[in-house]
């Protein structure tokens, strides 16, 4: 082994698992998306500890905490740097949680949760996809011409519709919300601050962005999925929701929010906020399916 080689294994050691890095994925948008910003407090046990174009979620307790999401390959170490910014460890994580398995999203999990040893959980297709390292043929973004690999996720626990997960006092509730991905799912949970407590969702990607000839309508040889794209945004609108957090912060204006947060205001508080995100994810949907229809 080389001198070189030996630091780097040093250094790999010395970070910590999701330090010695799963291979990088490079994209258009991937160094953008992956610039660090310091994590922040959105509402009482509920922080912000992604990256700057790619949310990650950490919910605590004193016996244990909840991950939601992983961003890109190379977003791990800035993770858990951010968790450990905020005086938490990255061992207390005890349950990871996946919005859908696309690698901008779910790239990290591998790495985290090789550092903490938690649970992962997701949806069906997505655990599939988390364990297989790479999308299926029917997402609507799959590529053959080159297929991304990301690191596999050997075990993945399998969550339902409505289902409940929980790490000592936290639950979260899942909620299918396919479209964007077979197995897209938006997260729900109670934060409090002292005697108020509020609804807080982490709601799934919902825009209509396919790769090649995909089309939500059916055409050729993709499945018509229109109506349960639909039937997602609708129930994304129904929610309980005193704070919405997207997966892609700039579409609920996370990074805006919490710039203008003081002690006496808190912008995350908005009882619109999911009945917004879904409005212009309808106003998307319904420009994409006139298009394909000819309309």
């Amino acid at each position: 082994m080389t001198m070189f080689n030996t630091m780097l294994l040093a250094l790999a050691v010395a970070g910590g698992a999701a330090q010695a890095h799963d291979a990088p994925v490079d994209c258009d948008s991937c160094e953008k998306w992956n610039k660090p910003v310091k994590p922040f407090n959105i509402y009482g046990n509920t922080w912000y500890v992604g990256v700057d174009g790619l949310s990650a979620i950490l919910l605590t307790s004193p016996k244990g905490h909840i991950l939601l999401d992983g961003g890109l390959p190379q977003s791990a170490p800035a993770i858990e740097a951010n968790i450990k910014a905020l005086g938490f460890r990255i061992k207390d994580v005890k349950l990871i949680l996946n919005s859908h398995a696309h690698w901008d999203h779910a790239g990290g999990i591998a790495a985290l949760q090789r550092a903490s040893g938690a649970v992962v959980a997701a949806s069906p297709s997505s655990a599939l996809t988390l364990q297989s390292g790479t999308n299926g043929t029917d997402d609507p973004q799959y590529k053959s011409d080159p297929i991304v690999h990301v690191a596999k996720v050997a075990k993945v626990k399998v969550v339902q519709e409505g289902d409940i997960v929980k790490v000592g006092p936290i639950g979260v509730t899942a909620h299918m919300t396919p479209g964007h991905t077979p197995g897209g799912t938006t997260w729900t949970w109670t934060s409090c601050e002292g005697q108020r407590c509020l609804d807080v969702v982490y709601a799934d990607s919902l825009n209509p962005y396919a790769s090649g000839d995909f089309n939500f309508t059916g055409k050729g040889k993709t499945p018509d999925i229109s109506a349960s794209f639909e039937a997602s945004i609708a129930k994304v609108a129904a929610l309980k929701c005193d704070i919405v957090i997207s997966v892609h912060p700039e579409f609920t204006d996370v990074m805006q929010k919490a710039a203008a947060r003081t002690a006496a205001s808190n912008p995350f508080i908005d009882a619109n906020g999911c009945r917004e995100y879904a409005a212009d994810a309808g106003k998307r949907l319904a420009t994409r399916l006139a298009q394909e229809r000819g309309e």
